[in-house]
């Protein structure tokens, strides 16, 4: 079967609403290598959206999932419980940044996380109110569709939407926003939205995914636990693409030295399989009554496998200190084409978590074109790249940390020579 042919059947069967990337349709995947269905190789640096940390087909990972498989793959948890579940909770429970013991509910998708997560909260507070910010992305769900801070194409045509929603701006120097302009955002919320003791939580991306892997400083991160604790007001770390190992700690929130009350998790925790997560303090988390949390599939028992695989792989493959070699030997090539490439406006990095900022050199406004281009070009030497972004100019790499360094060089030599051609 050739692409072509499949993506007609594609446009015939499928909906618009579901936008598809690439035109070639994969048959096999490695660790970092995608083989589409005519053969060609595709060097993979979007690893299903931050959800292959560990690669594709980790050999664990099969390992563990295959001995699950020959177990049972369902009972819904809550119907009739497994130890895997447990023992998992049990492992993030020590693992999280979280203040006191922790506890952790598990569920299938990111979204499906910061629903609970906000559930949990207004359970726990007896607050409507949830604060977000400008750019972020928390999922395609109602209510996380409310908490995103990006119109096209997540919300239009979707509305209304939840109330009680209110979204901040989120520090970002390059489009001129201080961390205390941020912070006034914020008083500013409490003065003309809702009054702070009827917001249950502040909710944020440590470092903003779709919107463009903006960093938050520590000195933001640090005043907003601060305000947190002086109006007692949940605070909730979405990290659902900053987890497992992404940006260089097991929990992006650990370069702050600031501890959350709720964390929601996904992608990359169960390399490749459906699961999600939200944990946090013990007694925060015990806020819903029984029954309040759940879902038919939420922990299922493969995911579940998997997610301990990962665990293991990035202990035993140390992934956090690799997650740190690669992103700065991936800055050090974007700083050398930075000379002859004045498109870059910015290079943003926090382990592998790195992004590329594209503005028009005669404008200097955001250059979606470029980046599409950019983005064309690699498709054309064999490299996957994914943009985000508010204006679509940015560029994120978004590699398997498992990446064989000769690979990863040859991705480098190609990302150089567009850039500097």
């Amino acid at each position: 079967m050739k692409n072509t042919e499949l993506n007609q059947r594609r446009l015939n069967a499928t909906p618009r609403g579901v936008g598809v990337l690439s035109d070639y349709f994969v048959q096999k995947a490695e660790n970092a290598t995608l083989w589409d269905v005519e053969g060609n190789e595709i060097i993979d640096f979007a690893a299903g959206i931050a959800v292959l940390n560990t690669g594709h087909r980790h050999p664990e990972i099969l390992s563990a999932i295959e001995q699950q498989l020959n177990a049972f793959t369902h009972t819904a948890y809550q119907i009739v419980p497994y130890e895997s579940y447990v023992t998992l909770a049990e492992r993030i429970n020590a693992l999280v940044p979280v203040n006191g013991p922790a506890k952790t509910a598990f569920f299938t998708t990111g979204a499906e996380a910061v629903e609970n997560a906000v559930k949990i909260a207004r359970a726990y507070t007896r607050r409507p109110g949830v604060i977000t910010f400008s750019g972020g992305f928390h999922g395609r769900t109602f209510m996380a569709m409310a908490l995103t801070g990006k119109v096209a194409p997540y919300k239009i045509g979707f509305g209304p939407f939840p109330g009680s929603v209110f979204h901040a701006q989120y520090p970002n120097g390059l489009h001129g926003v201080s961390v205390d302009e941020a912070l006034a955002s914020l008083e500013q919320i409490f003065k003309t939205d809702i009054e702070p003791d009827q917001v249950a939580a502040i909710i944020i991306e440590p470092v903003q995914g779709e919107g463009g892997f903006n960093i938050a400083p520590t000195e933001f991160m640090q005043a907003l636990r601060a305000l947190c604790d002086k109006h007692s007001i949940l605070l909730i770390a979405d990290e659902v693409q900053t987890g497992f190992a992404r940006t260089g700690k097991l929990f992006a929130m650990e370069h702050h030295n600031v501890k959350a009350d709720l964390i929601t998790m996904a992608k990359s925790l169960a390399g490749g399989m459906p699961l999600s997560g939200v944990a946090g303090r013990a007694e925060v988390m015990d806020a819903p009554a029984p029954g309040g949390l759940g879902g038919t599939y939420a922990g299922n028992p493969l995911a579940v496998a998997a997610a301990h695989a990962v665990l293991n792989i990035i202990e035993k493959e140390q992934l956090c200190e690799r997650a740190n070699q690669l992103g700065q030997h991936l800055v050090e090539i974007l700083t050398q084409a930075r000379s002859q490439c004045p498109a870059i406006a910015e290079i943003r990095a926090l382990g592998s978590m790195v992004a590329v900022e594209f503005n028009d050199p005669q404008t200097g406004k955001p250059s979606s074109d470029f980046t599409r281009e950019v983005q064309a070009r690699a498709k054309q030497e064999g490299l996957l790249l994914l943009s985000c972004g508010t204006y679509g100019n940015v560029i994120r790499f978004l590699y398997p940390l498992t990446i064989p360094d000769a690979q990863f060089s040859k991705a480098l030599n190609i990302l150089s020579h567009i850039l500097k051609n």
